[in-house]
Formats: structure tokens, sequence, C-alpha cells
């Protein structure tokens, strides 16, 4: 294993889009000695290897870097407990729950392993980085505590001792649904599957053009490919037209030997599957891309084949839209949020998104010994002028503070109901 981490410093300072901008930041000597000290007594799990890379990972302050144990051994339980935890004041309100029938969304925990959650911040900021309770996310923190001091409806508090719990298997929403009063609303909780996002559009299609008014729900989104929402641009945008490009904005693609020789038996694999023909092409241009400049360092790649005109006019219905975001959605998802924000007829509600494409573009190592590292290969010129989305995400036209109250009922949606006029919202703090 300790090969395997001499890798990934070497994708890391080499192929990884941000290797120039952070340089120094990392410390892999730190971490080489301790995989050493563990192996040479015989104590280094994959599980424990795992940890210590993603430790290491996170000196590079950028959550669009992702490292897993493909094939963990029977005997090394997954970190999973089984409900997740937003932070409001000093509280960790309990928002959703699947596998811990303990607990139910609304409870509380004022403490995990006997330490209060102010005292909690301070011991694990390194994991939380975020500059607001909204955008924390306490999963890897839970794992680290065996006990936690629940509370709820103001009863007595009671220590609740955890268990690890099979990660529920993922599957995926993209829906439509017309309402009584005739307002549509779409979710899409990934950008991952362009046939099947292609194919609700279509089979939906009738309803999408006659409805004045959609809301749509990436509150959770995981990402994907941005061309998988290319379906619904004529939508999103007005009729008089919006230019997509901006001539200050750049992005460019670290294209070294070995991610473009990744990235291209990736994109090999994508195609075999793909049936949506939009989606076939820009993957194949984009294939293309790599080809030409592999080797060449950072390249802005040129997509005019594909897109030859950046200004483009949109349908006249639906006539407003309100979207509704949150911390969840990322990736291709800030993509899609950062296009609707440039229509007219568009209103975003919510919380800013995670704001990972500051660096973008995954590409993956896979090793035999069962790991895997997803990197990003691909850098917006923004980050030079200190205008990233690092820690922002992109911002809402309305921002509704989140709080308990959003467990009880779809704080966010009820105020979509309400907003029937595409005019502008102001951010508020």
């Amino acid at each position: 294993m300790e090969r395997v981490f001499e890798e990934i410093v070497h994708i890391m300072n080499n192929d990884y889009a941000g290797w120039q901008d952070k340089k120094g930041c990392d410390n892999p000597e730190y971490f080489s000695e301790k995989i050493r000290g563990l192996q040479d007594k015989n104590q280094l799990s994959k599980e424990t290897f795992k940890e210590i890379v993603k430790d290491y990972l996170m000196d590079f302050n950028d959550h669009h870097i992702f490292f897993a144990a493909t094939d963990l051994q029977n005997n090394e339980k997954p970190k999973v407990r089984g409900f997740r935890v937003r932070r409001f004041e000093e509280r960790l309100y309990v928002t959703h729950v699947d596998s811990e029938n303990r607990l139910k969304p609304g409870m509380y925990f004022v403490s995990l392993g006997g330490h209060s959650i102010s005292e909690l911040r301070e011991r694990h900021h390194r994991l939380l980085n975020e500059n607001h309770s909204e955008r924390e996310d306490w999963t890897s923190i839970l794992s680290l505590y065996d006990v936690g001091e629940i509370e709820s409806d103001g009863e007595i508090r009671n220590i609740i001792s955890f268990d690890y719990y099979e990660k529920e298997t993922y599957t995926p929403t993209y829906s439509v649904q017309q309402l009584a009063d005739g307002k549509v609303v779409i979710t899409m909780t990934d950008f991952a599957n362009p046939d099947a996002i292609a194919m609700v559009v279509t089979e939906n299609q009738a309803i999408l053009e006659s409805a004045e008014q959609w809301i749509i729900d990436v509150r959770v989104n995981y990402g994907g490919s941005d061309s998988s929402y290319y379906p619904l641009l004529p939508y999103l945008l007005p009729e008089e037209g919006v230019d997509l490009a901006d001539d200050e904005e750049k992005m460019l693609f670290n294209c070294t030997d070995a991610s473009a020789n990744r990235i291209i038996a990736e994109l090999d694999e994508v195609l075999k599957h793909i049936q949506d023909e939009q989606a076939q092409v820009f993957l194949k241009v984009f294939k293309k891309q790599w080809e030409k400049n592999k080797g060449k360092g950072f390249v802005e790649f040129n997509f005019s084949e594909i897109i030859s005109d950046t200004f483009i006019k949109g349908n006249e219905l639906p006539k407003s839209i309100v979207v509704l975001t949150d911390v969840r959605c990322g990736s291709a998802g800030d993509s899609f949020v950062e296009v609707c924000k440039k229509s007219s007829k568009i209103t975003i509600i919510g919380r800013s998104t995670m704001g990972l494409n500051d660096y973008a573009n995954l590409a993956t190592k896979k090793w035999d010994e069962g790991f895997e590292l997803m990197y990003p290969t691909s850098r917006l010129s923004r980050i030079d002028k200190g205008q990233g989305m690092t820690g922002i995400g992109i911002e809402p036209h309305l921002h509704i503070p989140w709080t308990p109250e959003h467990i009880e009922r779809d704080v966010d949606m009820e105020i979509a109901f309400t907003i029937s006029s595409p005019n502008r919202l102001e951010i508020t703090n």
C-alpha cells in the first residue's frame, strides 16, 4: 500500500488540476511514515489506509477529490450511521433516517462522545472546513464517536450508542409532476444519466411545453455530466436569448499523458452505453480534445464544433421558473444552477450550492489492490481573480436560512409556490 500512496502523491502533484495553486500545501512525508509504521506492525488494514489517504487529501481543500476502497473485506464494516444530521446553533438535528430506527427526524444531539457541539466544531475544524453551519457535513465526524446525547421534544436527554449499517443503495430521481394548478415540479437528484433525463423530457414534452410555471428541485443533486441537462436549455432560457459564454472566463485542462489515457478510456466505456445523440456528440468532441492535447499541460479546449454560437434563444413557455438549491447540489449541479442564474425568467431560492467546479472534470485512477482515486483535471481562471466558488457555492437570488422548521415541512417549496413573477429577488444574508 506504500506504493499506492506514492502514486497518489505523484498524481496530486502532477496530474491534479490544482497542483500549481496548491503547491506545498500537502505533507506526504508525515503520512508516508504513518503508513510505514503501521505496515511494519502489520496493523495497516484497507480501511485504515483509506482513512490515512483521505486525511492527506484534506490538505488540498477540494471537495471534488474522492478516494475509496472498492473491495473492503467482509469484516471491515462501512462507516455509515444510518442517519443524517444538520447543525442549527449548538444542536445537531436529525434530518433523515434510513437504517437507524431508534431515531426519527426532529430529534437532536447536544453532544457526541461527551463533547458539546461547540467543542466538536473546534476539535474537527479541518473536517468541517466551512464558513456557515448550513454548509457543514457531519457525516465523517459521526463515525468517530460511539455514543451521542440526544433530546426529543424537550424530553429528558438519553444516551444512544451508535451502530454501523450498510449504506442504502442510491436510486436517482428524474421526475416531472404537474400539479392541480398547472405548475410543473421537476426533481433531478443527479445529471449522471443523459439517456434517462432525455427520456423524461421527451415523455413529458406536452406538459413541459404548456406549463407557464416550473419549479425545479436540485437541492440534492450529485452531479454527473453537463450534457445531461442540455435538453432543458430551451425551456430555461428567455425568448430574447442569453449568451452562455463569458469572455473573461476560461476553463483550462491539465492534459498530462496519464490523465488523458484515463479519461479517454472512461469516455470509450461511457459511449458504449449512451443512446442520446446530443450527449454522444458532446462526449465524442470531448474525447477528441483530450486526444489532440494529450501531453500538452494546461490547455483551453475548443468546443466550437458543438457550440458554434453560445447565444441561445429560449421558448416562450414556461414564463417563469423557480429553482430550489442547497449545499448537497454540486459538480454538474453547480453548473446547472450557474446557467439558470443567467436566465431572466428564473429565480433561484434556498441555500448556496456546494461549489465544486473551481476544479472539475474528474479522472479516475484504479489500483488492483482495490482502491480508486478521483481527481479534477480542469481549473477555472476565476480562481486567479479570487472569485472561485470553493466554500461559497453558487448563491441563490433569495437565501432561505435553514432551520429545524425545514424538518417538519417543506419551507422552500412553500415559498416557491408563492413566487409567480420572474422578477429577480435580492440575496439576503
